[in-house]
């Protein structure tokens, strides 16, 4: 018979329980990037602009990675629902087969990636010093998107709790290392930069460890490694069928801020240095976006493969509404706290350190303006994964995103002369464009549909 209608304080506790967790996996991610940035920082002001550029570039590749892993996600989640095991051990299995393929094609891209920086306007300087960088961290895209691919299996079956464990742990690590490598600390060499990308590609191959050993461990049901090699050519299309229009749309956003980096590297270290702490920090806040959009995605995808469409509305509307207390929070503390924040990532002796904090906390405000608009339409985009719509969301972002974003960034930023607060405002402008367009085709297109889906009445 039909399952009972959860109330909305209970889906506010199911998706709270299953999305802290996954927030606290995302921010291990991005905890590696931020205490490189934060140590960079302390460096100087030039090294602090080349690990930005080259992390945008990593994390622009690695979260297009990542359609295979996030789409393994609603596909194990329906999977579980319908009890079907084998399948749920065929999508993992493909998706790291996908991501492992991902990885040998971008591979060359980082490894010869000065000659790109150097087309897209960057100085020969930090070109050539992000290169130095990125030919180190290159060997952490394959860890990462395996970690990614994982931890997507374990929330599928809401099994969340190792991934925060795992953040635990690795970021301190990740700090020791960079405090050893960077600076030449615990007797290690003074590497500055090198040191840093091998600091991340040790954190990135340690977590990876920890969550293999875990599934190998605790969740021994779906034998997950065993045979691995085996081929599976239908799963592997269903998979890249779902996989790939989610990595083009998280390119497309990914694309948009890496743009932006660009941009601001046309105006100088400074504005450039600057803009990489904002985008740090608001960095930092979409990963509270992104788990909750993740929740969204596995509560959305068992309620699909129960066919239980009343749940999956009820589920949407609680994730949205946490994700704008989280918006609401963020621009309290970036509006009234924004020199304390910038000023950690910056050396007190850095002579140009009144120059970033002032840069800064104009970015910080504009930060601010779309943190409302980013966590709606990145939670719209979770829940439409939940049902496995992917292609029409795809387009719709890079129309958002490169349609209208990018060129009002570049227009508000030059020839209106606004400089990197244009830039910002056009991300912004962009960004709201897609929280409506997503939010509208799933509670327009697709939700009018799915909820006259009813449970079966053998399914409970």
């Amino acid at each position: 018979m039909q399952s009972p209608l959860m109330s909305y304080p209970a889906h506010v506790r199911a998706i709270l329980v299953l999305g802290l967790p996954l927030v606290g996996g995302h921010m291990a991610q991005m905890a590696i990037g931020l205490t490189d940035t934060i140590m960079v920082g302390w460096y100087g002001a030039e090294a602090l602009a080349t690990v930005t550029l080259a992390n945008t570039l990593f994390f622009t590749l690695f979260l297009f990675g990542c359609g295979f892993a996030w789409a393994v996600m609603p596909m194990v989640a329906s999977f579980a629902a319908e009890g079907d095991d084998q399948k749920v051990r065929r999508a993992t299995r493909m998706g790291l087969w996908l991501s492992a393929l991902f990885c040998v094609c971008m591979f060359p891209l980082l490894w010869w990636s000065e000659a790109l920086l150097l087309r897209l306007g960057q100085t020969p300087v930090i070109a050539a010093d992000a290169q130095t960088y990125l030919r180190v961290l290159a060997f952490g895209l394959l860890p990462a998107l395996v970690t990614m691919t994982l931890k997507s299996y374990l929330a599928a079956l809401e099994k969340t709790q190792v991934v925060f464990w795992v953040t635990v742990v690795a970021v301190p690590y990740n700090a020791l290392a960079n405090y050893a490598l960077i600076f030449g600390n615990f007797g290690f060499p003074e590497l500055g930069l090198q040191g840093a990308a091998i600091a991340s590609l040790s954190t990135h191959v340690f977590s990876m460890l920890v969550v293999v050993a875990y599934i190998l461990v605790l969740v021994p049901e779906h034998s997950l490694f065993q045979r691995l090699w085996k081929s599976d050519a239908d799963m592997f299309a269903q998979v890249f069928r779902l996989g790939w229009p989610i990595g083009l749309t998280s390119l497309s956003e990914t694309g948009l801020f890496a743009a932006s980096a660009i941009m601001m590297g046309w105006l100088g270290t400074i504005p450039l240095a600057a803009h990489g702490i904002a985008l740090q920090l608001a960095s930092i806040t979409f990963m509270l976006h992104l788990g909750l959009s993740n929740a969204a995605t596995v509560r959305a995808g068992n309620a699909f493969g129960r066919r239980d469409g009343p749940h999956m509305a009820r589920g949407g509307i609680v994730a949205l509404g946490l994700s704008a207390v989280c918006a609401v929070s963020t621009i309290f503390v970036f509006v009234v706290f924004p020199e304390p924040l910038i000023s950690v990532f910056l050396d007190p002796d850095d002579p140009a350190r009144a120059d970033i904090i002032a840069a800064g906390v104009i970015l910080l405000f504009l930060a601010a303006i779309f943190q409302l608009v980013d966590g709606a339409q990145v939670v719209a985009l979770g829940l439409l994964r939940g049902v496995q719509d992917a292609k029409v969301p795809m387009v719709l972002a890079a129309l958002s995103y490169f349609g209208v974003g990018l060129p009002a960034a570049y227009i508000l930023g030059f020839p209106f002369g606004l400089g990197g607060a244009g830039i910002w405002l056009g991300l912004a402008f962009g960004l709201s464009v897609a929280a409506v367009l997503l939010n509208h085709r799933f509670w327009f297109r697709m939700m009018p549909g799915l909820s006259r889906l009813a449970a079966p009445a053998a399914s409970a």
